[in-house]
């Protein structure tokens, strides 16, 4: 039996990413004053007693709004109504029940699920305020009153919650999940992808940049194993970022890198390559992490016989700096060659993660160092005494030499071609690291 599911919801501004980072323990979703920060569902986990489950954090819930993104958080929301083994209702003892915490209310009571109701913003300790009680008019039991900023409350709450939790059998973690980052500019077709590969509205769609705002984390398992999928917020030039939510966007996007497997960097094929496109790669490159360039949109493309060819040939000179990264033209809309970028991601990862015995790298060192001499400079000649593998993702390798400073840039690369060419390393940076003899 898979983890319990707690759905967090409710209308705007009521603290309920507040209260999801408080209960996950980490700052996960971003917090602002503005309304409708969060879009998308947000999962994270809670450990309570020994029992864990996962909760879910939803944007505000406006019944009665025909707004096109506000349609979408209510799909969204619903969503993990319907996913989820119990709800939690947040409101606002400070703003008291207003008329969308009725229809809130009214729309999970249809769902025959169990409801807490969570009243939020209760900061003093002690007796509840007198504006508490009226959220007995809801009909959904007895409150419980909370401080999601201060944390006071949180444990009667959980201690609701988990009533209602069957956590007898739980799946422990698994160590083969491939976590795959999705990033670009915005409106590359992230979201879109995410939401072909689960066969789901996973996460909310438009033509309106920025529309994505936390990393949103999606389990996948297929034939080809099992994922764990992070769309992304968009990443804009600097000069094009004005308000704190996007700040905050930005630094989740990069922190979904950092803790990325596989990073699966989307460019728009009816824009081209732009700069922008480069500084994204250049972000996961630099991270160490195994890249993949995914083409978007190719089926928009008008084509003749060389335009694939074209474009390798843009992308090639572009991404010179990661030409390892093995390049797929796909569509998010038609699902056209998602299977061969499926592959990718799994051949990707065995090459980050792959380890190769220090008696094989060193008769592969012996050959290359026969076919091309290493450099001189003024009748001192490099020596390489040996090399060996440090670690993985990315791939490290420790030369150890009689002088540093004659190692020089271009023999470092033909070493790194040779490594790659015997031990196939494809989509993975490999690292150099030079020491010499007798230096820690």
């Amino acid at each position: 039996m898979s983890k319990p599911v707690i759905a967090i919801v409710g209308r705007p501004n009521v603290g309920k990413s507040t209260l999801f980072n408080k209960l996950i323990g980490q700052r996960l979703s971003i917090v602002d004053d503005t309304p409708g920060v969060t879009r998308d569902r947000i999962y994270g986990e809670v450990e309570w007693c020994g029992s864990t489950a996962l909760v879910v954090d939803t944007g505000g819930i406006e019944p009665q709004s025909d707004d096109v993104i506000l349609v979408q958080m209510r799909r969204q929301a619903q969503l993990a109504i319907d996913t989820a083994n119990v709800i939690i209702l947040v409101t606002d003892c400070k703003s008291g029940m207003v008329a969308t915490d009725m229809d809130v209310a009214q729309m999970l009571q249809k769902s025959g699920k169990p409801v807490i109701v969570c009243v939020n913003k209760c900061d003093a300790l002690g007796e509840p305020p007198a504006d508490f009680y009226e959220f007995y008019n809801l009909g959904l039991g007895d409150p419980v009153q909370v401080s999601a900023v201060h944390g006071h409350g949180t444990g009667d709450l959980l201690d609701c919650v988990f009533e209602f939790c069957d956590t007898d059998s739980q799946l422990e973690e698994d160590d083969d999940v491939i976590n795959v980052a999705v990033i670009g500019k915005p409106n590359a077709g992230k979201s879109s992808l995410v939401n072909k590969i689960t066969h789901e509205d996973r996460c909310i769609v438009s033509d309106i940049a920025g529309t994505t705002r936390d990393t949103i984390d999606t389990l996948v398992e297929n034939k080809y194993g099992k994922f764990n999928f992070t769309d992304t917020a968009g990443l804009r030039r600097q000069s094009k970022i004005y308000d704190n939510i996007e700040k905050y966007s930005i630094i989740r996007a990069k922190m979904a890198i950092e803790r990325s497997d596989v990073c699966v960097i989307m460019i728009d094929a009816t824009e081209g390559v732009t700069e922008q496109d480069t500084k994204v790669a250049g972000l996961a490159h630099d991270a160490g992490r195994a890249c993949i360039l995914a083409v978007n949109k190719w089926d928009a493309v008008e084509k003749d016989g060389k335009t694939m060819q074209e474009f390798r040939k843009k992308l090639d000179a572009d991404f010179a700096f990661m030409s390892y990264a093995p390049q797929v033209f796909i569509s998010a809309k038609t699902g056209m060659r998602i299977d061969r970028l499926f592959e990718y991601i799994v051949s990707c990862n065995e090459s980050a993660n792959r380890r190769i015995k220090t008696g094989m790298l060193n008769e592969l060192l012996a050959q290359a160092t026969t076919r091309v001499q290493p450099p001189s400079d003024k009748g001192k000649r490099l020596k390489i005494y040996y090399m060996t593998q440090a670690s993985v993702k990315p791939p490290t390798f420790v030369f150890f030499c009689n002088n540093a400073q004659l190692f020089h840039f271009s023999y470092q690369r033909y070493l790194e071609n040779r490594i790659r060419e015997a031990f196939g390393l494809e989509g993975t940076p490999v690292k150099i690291v030079i020491r010499e003899r007798g230096e820690k």
